[in-house]
């Protein structure tokens, strides 16, 4: 900015200052303890004619009403005629005050602020004005009430002094970023030999020049657009510029021509504060291979930046389905949904030696806290006739010794662990009540009156109160289900197994891995010395 126009910036506001009325006419007032403050009502043009009528000043506070205030009211506060001043203002001078002279009234709300120890100013009173970078910067300290009171003028940049002078002071420079801050104007005021002060302090904001920005464009640097060959593009490049700003396209090459290529008029549209949003259009007819892999570059620029962006037009590759990359990610998707499904069929499959196999790793072991006697009630045919001695011997005889001598489970056989005399049903009940599996040795001469309720009863206490989980094991293929309770429905397919009693089998063969799947999680201490393999059974 020339001298010139600062010089002119500075009498324009000394002007405007001391033309400045000093009459109060905002309603809410803030004012700090400790400094001289006054009230002067503005006449209208109707009340100047009526001047001889009497004047009366008067205060209110809280629900207090008013009282009047004349010169015996306080000896800090004077009145004279339109003005009434406090020498200087204290806390309890807060409230409402009147002017009232003949019809006409004028009401002040007085908030009086406690002073901050620690600072020359207070935030509340302090006067925001932003100010652009390289713009005039003006500072002017005066003051026309007290003007006739004034003894010394300060100037102070957050709270440390930069200038002093008699009655009022002046700063004025191109604003810099460093001028940013807090700038206290404090007037000494001497009255009746007492010595006052009166501050007033601005908060300056340098910011960037709001009508000379830097020209941006909008979008990447670089632009990779795909093409056909003899097919038109449009390219249109925008920015944000300042009214005088250029934006053009560009592209060469030596010893080339580009008929085909047309840069359109551009087209601004203005957004506020001297700013615009401008675009311009590059038109390729039927772009050709002279148009490919080469730079059409969009430029904006003024007299302190320019910004470029560019374009490129690529061919676009009608084979992407066999692109390497593709066909690689393809591939390995394929793997991993083939590698998963594997997975899966594996987990499927060997699910019952997963589960074995987790329950050793870790020794888990759900017997310990149920309060049980025994892990599996068996439910057999009880009667030992020779068409049945061989139902008869797995029940009694097969599966102890496998699932109590070998892996170490304790079962519940009826006539083992029945006591002779009771009552046999409420013996049976009770027992099953201490068993935390039901295994039911099926066969067709299974089901007779001795074990119908026996039967009913477990079904009940499984199917029904959820009290204990059971274990199906068809002795001899059973046709005819049809004997058998409904709620056996319920009971899930993979608790039924089925005994092949013409082959040999191990303790590691399939049927007895799926029982002891069945049955709780125990500490497993096979028994030592024995036989791997079990006779065979032949069918009855």
């Amino acid at each position: 900015m020339h001298y010139r126009e600062l010089f002119l910036t500075f009498l324009a506001l000394i002007v405007k200052s001391t033309s400045e009325e000093i009459c109060i006419s905002r309603h809410n007032i803030n004012v700090i303890e400790g400094e001289p403050f006054y009230l002067k009502h503005c006449l209208s043009s109707l009340a100047h004619g009526n001047e001889t009528n009497t004047i009366r000043w008067s205060k209110s506070h809280g629900s207090h009403v008013l009282a009047k205030l004349n010169p015996r009211s306080s000896p800090r506060i004077t009145v004279h005629n339109y003005i009434l001043e406090f020498w200087p203002v204290e806390l309890n001078d807060q409230g409402s005050y009147r002017f009232q002279m003949g019809n006409e009234t004028k009401e002040w709300t007085l908030n009086v602020i406690k002073r901050d120890e620690h600072s020359c100013f207070s935030e509340k009173l302090v006067k925001s004005k932003k100010v652009a970078v390289k713009k005039a910067l003006l500072i002017n300290c005066k003051n026309s009430y007290y003007e006739k009171w004034i003894n010394k003028t300060s100037l102070y940049k957050n709270c440390e002094k930069i200038d002093e002078n008699y009655k009022s002071l002046s700063m004025v420079k191109n604003a810099e970023f460093t001028d940013q801050g807090y700038y206290s104007c404090i007037f000494s005021l001497i009255r009746n030999g007492k010595l006052y002060n009166v501050t007033q302090t601005f908060n300056i904001t340098i910011c960037e020049d709001l009508n000379n920005k830097n020209p941006v464009l909008l979008g990447p640097k670089t632009n990779y657009v795909a093409v056909e060959l003899g097919e038109d593009v449009e390219l249109n490049c925008s920015a944000l510029a300042n009214k005088n700003d250029v934006i053009y396209w560009s592209f060469w090459k030596e010893n080339e021509s580009y008929t085909n290529v047309h840069e359109e008029k551009e087209k601004t549209t203005w957004i506020s504060e001297g700013k615009q949003h401008v675009s311009i259009i590059l038109r390729i007819k039927k772009v050709d291979e002279k148009n490919l892999n080469f730079l059409f570059n969009c430029t904006v620029t003024n007299e302190g930046s320019t910004d470029i962006q560019s374009f490129i037009l690529l061919r676009k590759d009608s084979t992407d389905i066999s692109n390497p990359v593709f066909m690689r990610g393809m591939i390995i998707s394929v793997l991993i949904s083939v590698a998963v499904v594997c997975l899966v069929v594996v987990c499927v499959i060997y699910r019952v030696d997963l589960v074995l196999f987790y329950r050793h790793l870790m020794g888990r072991d759900e017997t310990l806290t149920d309060g049980k006697t025994y892990d599996a009630f068996v439910s057999y045919l009880k009667d030992c006739h020779p068409e049945n001695g061989e139902e008869y011997a797995f029940a009694v005889e097969t599966l102890p010794k496998v699932l109590e001598k070998h892996f170490g489970y304790k079962l519940c056989i009826f006539e083992r662990d029945i006591v002779p005399g009771g009552a046999v049903i409420d013996e049976i009940h009770s027992l099953i009540e201490k068993s935390r599996r039901l295994i039911i040795v099926l066969s067709k001469s299974y089901i007779g009156n001795e074990v119908r309720y026996e039967l009913e009863s477990e079904l009940h206490e499984a199917l029904v109160e959820r009290k204990i989980k059971i274990i199906l094991i068809e002795f001899t293929p059973v046709s005819d289900f049809t004997f058998l309770p409904q709620s056996l429905e319920l009971l899930k397919s993979h608790r039924v197994l089925r005994w092949k009693a013409e082959e040999t089998l191990s303790y590691n063969s399939r049927f007895w891995k799926n029982l002891l799947y069945l049955m709780p999680a125990k500490t497993i201490k096979p028994g030592q010395g024995e036989s791997e393999i079990l006779p065979v059974l032949s069918a009855p």
